[in-house]
């Protein structure tokens, strides 16, 4: 299984966002050049964050991106979910017709317990977490030293 770019871009982006809560909306283009994104690709992740309540936008001169909720109150998941769409191992572990199978399989057991897990990790991350995280990492990246 793997996530598509429109999730790791709109973490990404949802994470810029956070990094400037409190301080005013932020320009598509300078998320976009922060964090190395398109920025045609990245107004259409905006307009689907928004649609999913997780990004606000405002017109005008002062106007930008601004997240709809506090950084502590939006999970990894949400984001990924508004995105993506519900994360599934199988088919078979959130729709029953599709195999008749399904109270006999053990296999279905295993991808049930994988997609659990990763909706635990993901529901466990906020971005105000991610947001200390990337403190922690800017600071240690800006400790290194260079000697000729």
């Amino acid at each position: 299984m793997k996530l598509s770019t429109r999730a790791r871009y709109g973490l990404r982006s949802m994470l810029e966002l956070a990094i400037n809560y409190g301080k005013g909306p932020v320009l598509v283009r300078d998320i976009a050049s922060k964090q190395r994104i398109s920025r045609r690709y990245l107004e259409h992740l905006i307009v689907a964050l928004q649609a999913g309540g997780l990004v606000k936008t405002i017109r005008g001169k002062k106007g930008g991106c601004l997240l709809a909720k506090k950084p502590s109150d939006i999970t990894v998941k949400d984001i990924v979910t508004v995105l993506e769409g519900e994360i599934i191992p199988v088919d078979c572990v959130t729709d029953n017709k599709f195999c008749d199978k399904i109270k006999i399989c053990v296999a279905r057991d295993v991808w049930h317990k994988v997609k659990l897990a990763i909706d635990d990790v993901l529901s466990s991350i906020t971005l105000s977490e991610m947001v200390k995280w990337h403190e922690k990492k800017l600071k240690n990246y800006n400790k290194i030293a260079y000697y000729i």
